[in-house]
């Protein structure tokens, strides 16, 4: 039995939980990265054929995905221990490395040592990557195995069909109650395809139009006779005799049971620019602009995003709420563990520390607003400032550096499929 590292869930073999991860965790890839599939190996990926790459190269001889195991590490150069993770590990180690002191390699078998944080991170990578567990000297992390089974997963499992993505039946994603079907979820890929094409590559909605209607036309009227002669050739090498007319009705049966194809037919859910609107309105987590009338008169509004409804869709997300608590607790481990004043960010200032509500241990949720005017005309000649519009928008502070320029597949739904009504607001 093969466990899944986000979820819950229990499948048969490799294969079944890779395809778990294309189709039940589409928020793998760019700013999160794809995860190793063997529980003692800690390796994460960009993009998927990286993984396959990794996982052809260095567990090619391993048949089994190995029983459960917790690993915690422990700094061996503090009385730090019981760190959980190995990305909380190495947050740690950089704590050193940034304060000048000397940090050894904590790999087996290797005797460099520096105190300098970017030659220290170099050397891991051209070293010691790809690297498992077993690779740690015996002092740095501790596993120990679980005594629950892989054949009973337990009463916290949200699904305890082994071949979840193979038949079609409903397995939770791992991020939500809802359970879907295979149908329902593979509509949604595509149309998630189709949103990343309207709102990050800009092309029109006439043009996508005119490219479905184009493609369900070739991959049913048009290939219809070679499933056909294809059904026939099979029937005959394994001689069978079937009625032509049969052979049609099971080569249309299979065309009009597809989910992409009964999306895109005429009248389908994503076949026009109308219906995929209507469709990322109910399917995705959006937030939709609230109007505000300021001078009834003059026609004078606002369009307001709601705050807290974003949130409580933001914080949805797993892994923004990972990065979250994993940049709160670096934050905490920076303020004991630095003797010396560093600031690193505006939680290293004087008017934070003060400030007893954000500061304290607690995990808060910090908020940075922005005010800026903008035109969204030409703003030469004599209509410069007439379409000047004033936007107020808003930071999640508590992720980490390099996180706001960075958007998941799922982050990305909730926030560019928010922009469908045409209002004049700044989006961050």
């Amino acid at each position: 039995m093969w466990k899944c590292k986000e979820c819950d869930i229990f499948v048969t073999g490799r294969h079944e939980l890779l395809k778990h991860f294309r189709l039940q965790h589409r928020n793998y890839g760019r700013s999160q990265r794809y995860p190793c599939a063997y529980l003692s190996c800690p390796c994460t990926f960009k993009t998927w054929n990286a993984l396959h790459i990794h996982l052809s190269r260095v567990h090619a001889n391993q048949s089994s995905q190995e029983q459960l195991e917790s690993s915690t590490f422990s700094c061996h150069l503090c009385t730090c221990s019981n760190l959980p993770t190995e990305k909380e590990y190495f947050a740690h180690i950089s704590t050193h490395l940034k304060s000048n002191e000397t940090v050894s390699c904590m790999f087996v078998g290797c005797s460099y040592k520096t105190n300098i944080y970017g030659t220290f991170n170099t050397h891991k990578n051209r070293k010691h990557t790809p690297h498992t567990f077993k690779d740690f000297k015996p002092s740095v992390v501790r596993t120990t195995e679980s005594q629950e089974p892989y054949g009973n997963p337990g009463e916290g499992t949200s699904c305890q069909d082994d071949t979840a993505v193979e038949a079609n039946t409903s397995c939770s994603s791992g991020d939500g109650d809802v359970t879907k079907s295979l149908p329902r979820v593979i509509e949604e890929h595509f149309a998630a395809c189709l949103l990343k094409l309207e709102h990050i590559a800009h092309v029109s909605g006439k043009t996508i139009d005119g490219f479905l209607e184009e493609l369900h036309h070739l991959l049913s009227s048009a290939t219809l006779p070679l499933s056909v002669n294809i059904l026939e050739e099979v029937l005959q090498k394994h001689s069978l005799t079937t009625d032509k007319s049969v052979i049609t009705e099971i080569a249309t049966a299979l065309f009009t049971s597809n989910p992409m194809l009964k999306s895109i037919e005429k009248g389908g859910s994503l076949s026009t620019t109308y219906l995929r609107k209507q469709y990322y309105k109910e399917s995705f987590n959006i937030v939709e602009p609230v109007e505000y009338i300021l001078n009834a008169k003059e026609r004078r509004s606002f369009q307001y995003v709601p705050v807290l409804k974003f949130l409580q869709n933001l914080f949805d997300r797993r892994d923004v709420v990972d990065k979250v608590v994993d940049n709160h607790r670096a934050q905490q481990t920076n303020r004991v563990m630095m003797e010396q004043k560093t600031y690193r960010s505006f939680q290293d200032g004087e008017y934070f520390l003060q400030n007893s509500f954000l500061s304290d241990t607690d995990l808060r949720i910090l908020l940075t607003l922005y005010i800026d005017d903008f035109e969204v005309c030409n703003p030469l000649g004599t209509s410069r400032t007439k379409h000047k519009l004033c936007a107020v928008y808003w930071i999640l502070s508590n992720l980490p550096p390099g996180s706001h320029s960075s958007l998941s597949e799922e982050k990305r739904k909730s926030t560019t499929a928010s922009t469908i009504p045409q209002v004049k607001q700044w989006k961050h």
